[in-house]
């Protein structure tokens, strides 16, 4: 119950190889540091945003004149 050996190794790396193929490692890797890449410009442009621009907006509710205008 050791530490796994160079042939541990091998065999796993030949399973990942066969499963996921020489070109789709390189390829989950580009999207993976594309993801993070978009997600960094996300928080960027949120802290780049005005602070009058992210203040709460109060919405005024109709429903009773709704109710009032079926009821007619």
């Amino acid at each position: 119950m050791g530490s796994f050996s160079v042939w541990h190794w091998l065999i796993v790396l030949v399973i990942v190889l066969v499963l996921f193929g020489r070109g789709k490692i390189p390829e989950l890797m580009g999207d993976v540091a594309k993801g993070i890449k978009s997600f960094k410009k996300g928080i960027t442009e949120d802290d780049a945003a005005p602070q009058d621009q992210t203040a709460s907006k109060t919405v005024d509710h109709k429903a009773d004149e709704v109710k009032e205008t079926t009821r007619s």
